[in-house]
């Protein structure tokens, strides 16, 4: 882990940024009626959250136009070409996605808790969560369109933003058909992880590249960056699932082992001889001691150590991404950022 001295700049960044975001979100999606429907829809926003995608909007967004957050507002924010958009409606949209994203994984993986809270299908009933994503799905276009940024600038990032949907059902579809596959390579699980989780980090820079005015190869690296350092993010909660209290988590530790999800820790696990359905097989979802067994027995054949050394290599290529653009501060937080996602301890 790093020091607190490094990671304090960064962390004040994401905490600035989280405290505009929520006030948004709480405008954004608001009581209503039916009044079961929105308590469920408002349920997971209000649990709290990193918000580290919005940020990323945020920051990439500063860097292309060179603004200070401390001297505009993101209400009213300064494009390449002087006109003004309201930029928090777009990271409020990418916070909304990933949301409904979070809603319907707990339902297929029956999480009993997210962020430290009972998952909205606990808390309420699995019909009602359905339909709380379902809303806030919708709520994300709505948000997005609302920028009042050039046409043609919203509609690249609505078609992004809905291409990203689908590339991330995709994703929990390539996810839930490993359960029951023999073998999963290492490409095969990259190419899942980057369609469940990256590329609503690389949407999520790209909004507000585009919407600000950046040019298409800013646009284009800026999501790279965003590609790389979420899959390095996955990764590390690949990580993190297996060595983090549950305490800490907000979830069970070992959730990964219980529900049989093949990571790149159990993938590299397989190609080193280990009988990675047996170390499944030992472990019982309330029992801390079979998920210890079974966290040794990864880390005895180096795996978890694997998955450690490939997130730090993508960071470094999502923080390669970056230096296209002209240094700044706000160029300097998603390097930090990045580095943040595979240093962060939950």
């Amino acid at each position: 882990m790093p020091s607190d001295a490094h990671d304090a700049p960064v962390m004040e960044a994401i905490a600035e940024r989280r405290a505009r975001i929520d006030a948004r979100l709480s405008v954004a999606v608001s009581p209503g009626d039916p009044a079961d429907l929105y308590a469920a829809t408002r349920h997971i926003l209000t649990a709290g959250g990193k918000r580290l995608r919005p940020t990323v909007t945020l920051l990439v967004a500063e860097a292309v136009v060179g603004a200070d957050p401390t001297s505009v507002s993101y209400d009213a924010f300064p494009t390449r070409d002087g006109e003004q958009i309201d930029l928090m409606a777009a990271a409020t949209a990418i916070e909304v996605i990933q949301s409904f994203t979070l809603i319907h994984d707990d339902i297929m993986d029956d999480d009993a808790m997210r962020r430290g809270v009972a998952a909205v299908h606990e808390a309420f009933d699995t019909e009602l969560a359905i339909l709380a994503g379902d809303t806030l799905y919708a709520k994300a276009f709505e948000l997005l369109a609302s920028t009042g940024a050039r046409p043609d600038r919203v509609v690249e990032a609505v078609e992004l933003l809905a291409t990203t949907c689908v590339e991330i059902c995709e994703g929990q579809a390539m996810d839930i058909a490993f359960e029951s596959k023999p073998q999963v390579s290492t490409d095969e699980y990259l190419v899942m992880v980057e369609r469940k989780t990256a590329v609503l980090y690389a949407t999520a820079a790209a909004v507000g590249a585009i919407l600000v005015g950046a040019e298409e190869a800013v646009v284009d690296a800026v999501y790279g960056y965003g590609l790389e350092s979420g899959k390095a993010f996955q990764i590390q909660d690949d990580v993190l699932d297996l060595t983090t209290p549950s305490a800490v988590l907000g979830k069970r530790r070992g959730s990964d082992l219980i529900e049989r999800k093949e990571t790149l820790i159990t993938v590299h696990a397989r190609d080193r001889g280990v009988d990675v359905d047996a170390v499944f097989a030992a472990v019982q979802g309330e029992d801390e001691a079979t998920v210890e067994a079974a966290v040794d027995r990864l880390d005895e054949a180096d795996s978890i150590a694997f998955a450690a050394t490939k997130a730090q290599s993508l960071t470094q290529a999502a923080v390669d991404r970056l230096m296209l653009m002209d240094d700044s501060p706000a160029r300097t937080l998603l390097v930090e950022l990045a580095e943040y996602l595979i240093t962060r301890g939950y």
